[in-house]
Order: C-alpha cells, then structure tokens, then sequence
C-alpha cells in the first residue's frame, strides 16, 4: 500500500491547531501561557489534569499519563489507522497529499468508509424529504411547528418506502454490500439484503465532531410494523451509550455557559433549539447513563458545582422511573443537577407548539433541585399524615439525603426532608447519620478482602522529583528548552542544551533533546518521543506543563534566563574545581599560568551572561 510522504505528515501536523480538534471533545481553557486543560478523554476524572500545548501541537495528562500528537489523539479516540488520521486532517485544512509510489491516494478502508456511507446516506434521505412521498413527513414536522429551514438545520430527512432505494444509490456510489451491512445501513433477511430504513421521517445522528455516525426514524404509516422508533444498531462507529443526539450543536454553548439541558427525544432537542435553548441533548434509543454523562462532563469543563445540568421529565411513571435512574448517576457528575417538568406533563416539543418558544425557556427557570425532586418521589407513596407513613417516608427518604456529597448543602436538605415530613430536626438529622453510617459500612463489605496490592509501577513525574535549588533550575530550564527553545537566543540555547545536568531524569531528557535535529519541524515532540523509560512521561510533563510567566514575552524572558543561569551555575562549578588544582600547582609554572587564565576567561564569562 502505498505510503504518506513524511513531509505531508509534518506539514499538515503543523497546520492543524490541536486545540481545535481536542478541544471538539473536551471543553479547555487556559492553563497558563501558551497552555490549556481539560478532563482527560482517556480516564474519568473530577478536576482537569490533561494539558494541551498548541504551540508545540501536544497533549499530556498528568493524570493516567496519556500523551501524544493530534494523529495519536484521533487514532485513540476514534480508533481510524494512522493513515486515515492523516488524511482527515489533510482533509480538514485543505491539504493535498502526496504519495510515496507517486500515485492517487489509496482507496481508504474500515472505519473512513463507514463514516463516508452514512454521510451519502445523510444527504440522499434530505433530498428525499422534498419529494411528493414525503409529503406525509412534512406534515409531521408542520404539525409540530417545525418548517423547511429547521429540517434543514437538523438535517431531518424522509426514508422512501420499498426494499432497496437506498441501498441501490449507494451501491452505485461504489461503496459495497459488505460496508453498508456494517454501516447498519441495510439489514440481511432470509430473502436477501434490504434497506433498514423505509417509510420514515430520518434524523441524522452525528458524533461530537459532526460526523454522521448513524440514525434515528420514525414511524409515519399505519401499516408499518415496526417500532414506533427504529435506531441504527451498534457499528464499529455507533454506539448508543455514548452518543447524544444535538451535541455536536451543542457543545459550544455547553462548554461556554457549563450548562445542559438533557430531553428524551429528537423533536424536544429540535424545540428547545429553536426556542433558544441551545444546550438541549437527548439520548439515542437508549436510557441516559454513566458513558453519556463522561461525554458530557468532558465537554462542560464539569469540574466544580458551578455548572447545571437540567432533566425534563414526564410527570407519567415512566418519566419517574427515568428521573430515578439519573438520580443514580448524579454523583459523576460535579456540576448541580436539576429536574425540569413542564405544566400539564407537556414535552418541550409540544410546549412549544401549544404555548411558543418563551414558554420553553421559562421551563428551565422552574427547574427543582433533583435531590428535591427525588425526595418528593419517594414520600409521595406514604401516609404522612400518620406516624407509621412518617417513619416509613423518613427511611426510605434518609438514604437519599445522606448521599449528598457536598457537606453545605446537606443541613439544608434535612431541614427540607423535616418539614415535608412535620418532624423535628434531630430526629430527622439522627436517621440521616444511620443512612451514612449504613452505606459506609456497605462499602466496608463490598471490598475485596485478603487480597495483596497491586504493585505500583514507578514513574518519575514533575511531583516526584525533589525540592532542591539545582533540581529546581534544571527542571525550570528543561521546561523553557522543550516549551520555548525556539525563542531562547539560538548560540544561548544551543549552549545550555549542552550543559550536563546532575539528576539522572532531567538528564536523560536533556540528552535526548541535545541529540534531537532541531532544525526539523515538531523536534520537542520528536524529542520525547526519543525519551527512554522510565522517564519518558517525564518528559511529556515537561512539554505540556504550565510556564511560570503571566505572558508570551514574560515566558521568553524567563527561558532566556534559566538557560543562563545554568550556565552560570557551570561555570561556577568548573570554577571551584580549578581553584583546587590551583592550590596544588605553583603559580609560577606555565601549568599555573594557564590554570590563571582560564580562571579570568570563566570569571568574564560568568560577568558576561549575568550582565545580558
């Protein structure tokens, strides 16, 4: 097959910002000069620990140790070949590759072609949407006040009935049988294969990125037999426990204002958007859980109690029985959550159609707090207005209250929980302790017991070195030649990058790089690439961590002075050891003439850079 030419990888890495791209996944901001955190994509995580370096296209995180380039982000994250990452990147700043056979680009493979189906698949059921068979699809949408310009906006389109037009246009797009089978495009049955999608109004679900992944239809016709909503199925690129339908325009609202709106269908997403609710997602034919709520808390920047998170839920049982079961997955998530129930049990979509767009927005000002909400769920099954009812409400209630992981607002819920049930405070705040004390002991049992520690693997890190005035310089100077070696005076750096240093980590890293070519593009990176274990995530801390400077020009600075001080700390030591082996030669001696001067020369030059 043939290859990239190495020049492209290095000139389209270079294009591509990849805060850009991590940041389409991970809400960041700013971790110092030229420096940006976020929660970790790769572990689950309460308070950021990845950093991203633009300047030197890199990410880290200090966390699980994760680190790499945008091609080794795309490949972990979407897990497309190296090749493929390439290309899509190529492909997003508008660069035209070159081979190494001197021929077209190879015909891509795997998951590219999925992605590439189901984005033919996306623009044949829009312009589908316009014909005289859909006028039923469009009825559906007008009755629910959507127009033409929202389909559009939301790439909503219609699935023509009968077996195979589908999959006829895109097997005459040259993509094959095989592909769309696992596109999840078409379905095999005992006679043969058929399009999954026929007779439907058709959302396209698109990932994080926008890229259409896969669909969601609805049912238009009586004599259709299937589910009120059919989904595609689980594809190497679809999977429903981790996709959110509207968050790829979402996101940038979530990650600015740490808020969302979490509905239950496409046409409440389309509602809420349009009523000016534009961090409103809902789950995709699955119930909301743990692996949506890591989605979300990475692009929220969820990691203080500042942000909100809002359910609407019916008032029905089973909108109960989904509110329960966000409540058991609240804790993940750091922001405040809240319940959202519209008057009369309405949805956003048709409180909208019924009452306009305001009526949606005031939703979200009548937001309950969800331990509130779930509270009143479980009392409301109780006589309170007997002493058996009472107890049983406080202890089925009690658990919930003492669940709550901040130690300020739990005083506030117990007084909330007292008053619901008419008791005293002590009494109330007494079984709130026997909750607590219950789950811990809980806890206690479920642990794993005779069993030894797992060996914990030695790693040097930035926190594990020691706090000492050398190791201190070097470790500054090492975070100014990886960070801003470009900017540090050319004969200055290329100096200091020789000077050896005394901890046996710093100085594996400074090796590599004194051995790195810097005059081709991404040499930091190449350089801890080059890094031996252990120190290697070292190094990657190095890159990535946050510069002590309040600006750009503060930083350059910084990183020109620590290559001098080093240098002066060199001399300095070179200077000590000559003053001992000047007391041992005469000075009268051509030996102890030329130990004299090179004293002079160390000593002007030590002048030199402390004066610069």
């Amino acid at each position: 097959m043939a290859r990239i030419r190495q020049s492209d990888i290095d000139e389209v890495k270079a294009r591509v910002n990849i805060a850009d791209v991590v940041g389409e996944r991970v809400a960041l901001k700013s971790a110092g000069v030229g420096s940006m955190k976020g929660l970790c994509p790769f572990h689950d995580e309460r308070s950021p620990s990845f950093h991203v370096r633009p300047q030197v296209g890199y990410y880290h995180c200090f966390g699980c140790g994760e680190s790499g380039d945008v091609y080794s982000f795309l490949r972990a994250m979407d897990h497309v070949s190296f090749t493929e990452a390439v290309e899509r990147m190529a492909a997003r700043v508008g660069y035209t590759l070159h081979y190494e056979d001197g021929g077209p680009a190879p015909e891509t493979t795997g998951r590219s072609r999925l992605y590439a189906a189901n984005a033919a698949a996306a623009e044949f059921f829009r312009a589908q949407l316009m014909t005289p068979e859909a006028e039923t699809g469009r009825r559906f949408l007008g009755d629910r006040g959507f127009d033409a310009g929202a389909a559009a906006h939301f790439g909503v389109g219609y699935a023509p009935k009968g077996w195979s037009h589908l999959m006829d246009h895109l097997l005459a797009q040259k993509f094959t049988r095989d592909e769309l089978l696992q596109a999840g495009l078409v379905s095999q049955g005992q006679r043969g294969v058929y399009d999954r999608f026929r007779g439907r109004l058709v959302w396209p679900i698109r990932d994080v990125t926008g890229q259409v992944i896969g669909f969601g239809a609805r049912k238009l016709y009586d004599d259709d037999q299937g589910p009120k909503y059919l989904n595609t199925p689980e594809t190497p690129i679809y999977k429903k426990a981790q996709v959110l339908y509207g968050l790829d325009l979402a996101k940038r609202d979530i990650s600015r204002s740490h808020r969302v709106v979490v509905v239950e269908g496409y046409t409440d997403v389309m509602a809420c958007h349009l009523a000016g609710v534009t961090t409103a997602i809902a789950s995709c034919g699955t119930a909301f859980g743990s692996d949506h709520i890591t989605v979300l808390r990475r692009v929220m920047g969820d990691d203080s109690s500042s942000g909100e998170v809002v359910f609407t839920f019916d008032p029905d049982a089973a909108g109960q029985k989904a509110a329960l079961r966000a409540f058991a997955d609240e804790k993940r998530f750091a922001a405040q959550t809240y319940v959202a129930v519209a008057p009369e049990g309405l949805d956003p979509c048709d409180l909208r159609l019924q009452r306009g767009d305001g009526a949606v927005r005031a939703l979200m000002d009548t937001k309950a707090p969800m331990f509130e909400f779930v509270i009143d769920q479980r009392l409301k099954d109780f006589d309170l207005g007997s002493v058996e009812g009472r107890a049983g409400a406080l202890r089925a209630a009690a658990p919930i209250v003492a669940d709550i992981r901040d130690p300020a607002l739990r005083p506030g819920y117990v007084r909330v929980l007292a008053r619901r049930l008419g008791l005293d405070m002590p009494e109330v705040q007494a079984a709130v302790e026997r909750a607590a004390r219950g789950a811990d002991r809980a806890e206690k049992r479920e642990a794993p017991r005779g069993q030894e520690p797992a060996p914990v693997a030695i790693s040097v890190t930035l926190a594990s070195l020691p706090n000492t005035r050398d190791v201190a310089l070097e470790r500054g100077a090492m975070m100014a030649f990886l960070q801003y070696g470009h900017r540090i005076e050319p004969e200055l750096f290329l100096r200091a990058l020789q000077t050896p240093f005394g901890h046996p980590a710093l100085e594996a890293v400074r090796s590599a790089l004194a051995s790195t070519d810097l005059s081709q593009p991404g040499w930091a990176v190449t350089a801890v690439e080059a890094v031996r274990e252990p120190f290697r995530s070292l190094a990657a801390e190095l890159l990535t961590a946050e510069f002590p400077a309040r600006t750009e020009e503060g930083a350059v600075v910084a990183a020109n002075d620590l290559s001098r001080r080093l240098l002066v700390r060199e001399i300095e030591r070179e200077k000590a050891e000559l003053v001992r082996e000047v007391q041992r030669v005469p000075a009268d001696t051509d030996d102890g003439r030329s130990l004299g001067m090179r004293l002079r020369d160390l000593e002007a030059d030590r002048q030199r850079l402390i004066a610069s």
